[in-house]
């Protein structure tokens, strides 16, 4: 499970303008015109407005699957005890997460792109201010880890634990960074709660009516901005987590759906989730695996994790 431990209490996409090179006026009907004022009066040639290139993933190109992997860190910055992504600053965790990275080259027909699955609210014991039971780290505490992700080529995923909001509501409080080109969206039903729940009484879930509206939202925000495809995991390890799941909608050409494979321990019970986890699920989904460094018994190497059928698109570790 993703199970994390509950604490009590990057830049905007840019869009350049096209310059216009303005005409120079002739003279006026009637002016006399010195051989000079009339090659002055001449209309200069403007250039032709050069297109700008549209935004790409790392590695070139629009669609995320099934030209390229990825393999990240997954935590939330300064948390240690939240996942190997707190353990260190961004431009360590940059590369160690491309370090990790090379670790599954050999075993990919397609490139593999490093990725942080960055906590961006967190699931918490006290209701907090807003009574929702999850802490929301500010924009500004994320952008340097989505910065340095940038400039290293490494894809970020942010990560919502809603606790009793909604996960459209959260997700549009990160707009600015989901505008970037290269940043994708986690949802974490365990960390889902109805109203009166708490956490760690019960396990949290979500209707698929509420995966969609938040789908909707992205694939929209997507399309205005013209971004390439975005990476959109969905935390599962129990059927309860997401209620009439075969209704989900994976048919955005604006989204890559993945469902992530949460459940840890030995390899026995690692595997019969996995296989699970694949019955009924909706067409254009694909599947996702996480390894625990230290509640798996033991962790999966890259190889052994490569050689689970079918191969993983997207893998985290925490």
């Amino acid at each position: 499970m993703s199970r994390s431990s509950l604490p009590r209490p990057l830049l905007p996409a840019l869009c350049a303008a096209l310059l216009l090179t303005g005409c120079a006026q002739g003279a006026g009907p009637g002016s006399a015109a010195t051989p000079a004022a009339s090659a002055s009066s001449s209309p200069t040639p403007s250039p032709t407005p050069t297109p700008e290139e549209p935004a790409e993933l790392i590695g070139g190109g629009t669609e995320v699957f099934p030209d390229r992997r990825m393999v990240a860190l997954y935590g939330r910055p300064g948390t240690p005890a939240l996942g190997v992504l707190g353990e260190q600053g961004p431009e360590e965790s940059a590369v160690r997460a491309k370090e990790l990275a090379a670790q599954y080259e050999p075993f990919s027909d397609v490139p593999v792109v490093p990725a942080f699955e960055i906590i961006a609210t967190t699931a918490s014991a006290s209701p907090g201010e807003d009574g929702d039971y999850s802490e929301e780290l500010p924009v500004e505490e994320l952008r340097p880890y989505v910065e340095a992700a940038a400039e290293q080529d490494v894809y970020v995923v942010l990560d919502l634990q809603p606790g009793r909001q909604d996960f459209l509501s959260q997700a549009q409080q990160y707009r600015e960074l989901l505008e970037l080109p290269n940043v994708g969206l986690a949802l974490d039903p365990e960390w889902r709660l109805a109203p009166e729940q708490v956490h760690m009484v019960q396990i949290g879930s979500v209707d698929a009516a509420e995966i969609n509206a938040t789908t909707a939202w992205l694939a929209e925000l997507t399309r205005e901005q013209e971004l390439p495809q975005k990476v959109v995991v969905l935390h599962q390890f129990a059927e309860s987590m997401i209620t009439n799941r075969h209704l989900v909608d994976a048919s955005r050409p604006e989204l890559a759906l993945v469902l992530h494979a949460d459940g840890h321990g030995t390899p026995e019970l690692k595997r019969g989730t996995w296989e699970r986890l694949q019955q009924g699920l909706p067409d254009g989904i694909r599947m996702a695996w996480k390894n625990f460094y230290d509640e798996d018994t033991p962790t999966f190497t890259p190889e052994e994790t490569s050689a689970i059928e079918p191969q993983p698109w997207f893998v985290s570790y925490q």
